[in-house]
């Protein structure tokens, strides 16, 4: 009996079929990914979304800033008529009475000044300027009175406004031919 029992463990280990098994088995050993690449996986995947998050807090930050600088621009844009008015005005009153004219003009300084630590500024275009299609809206040409003032702005319409950087009006100008 002996015999057969030593036989037959020669004949298992001289089998093909049990040495397949052991060598896939340390194939699959192998080929899984020891705990360090496992870590390394989770750090990668960890930062990218820490970086993820972080550029969403900057970006959502950056949008809420520039809404509050222009959340105010429809009331501001409403009330652009009303300085244009209140301009035509002064000019006006400053033929008459004095003593109106001042008053006035006390109450449009004050107007203006609550306006520009709102944000509201007005652009300051003037005759004699280079005509510039990005910042200025020409409203009609006219010919030059002189040659230096082809191209330029002869007339300012209507003054242009900002509201922090962005342009909420552009000046409306004449420009020389």
């Amino acid at each position: 009996m002996s015999k057969k029992k030593t036989n037959q463990t020669d004949t298992e280990q001289e089998s093909p079929e049990v040495t397949q098994p052991q060598e896939s088995q340390a194939a699959q050993v192998k080929a899984a990914p020891s705990h360090e690449e496992l870590l390394e996986q989770e750090k990668d995947r960890y930062l990218r979304l820490f970086a993820e998050f972080e550029n969403y807090k900057r970006r959502t930050s950056k949008e809420r800033i520039e809404l509050f600088k222009t959340a105010s621009q429809d009331v501001m844009v409403a009330m652009l008529p009303i300085l244009d008015d209140f301009d035509r005005a002064l000019k006006e009153l400053e033929k008459s009475d004095m003593a109106v004219f001042e008053g006035v003009t006390l109450i449009n300084n004050k107007l203006n000044e609550t306006l520009k630590q709102k944000g509201l500024s007005a652009s300051e275009t003037k005759a004699g300027e280079e005509f510039n299609a990005d910042i200025h809206e020409a409203i009609t040409q006219i010919p030059a009175p002189s040659e230096d003032l082809k191209g330029k702005i002869i007339d300012v319409i209507e003054k242009g406004y900002t509201l922090g950087d962005k342009i909420i009006r552009y000046p409306k100008v004449v420009i020389g031919q």
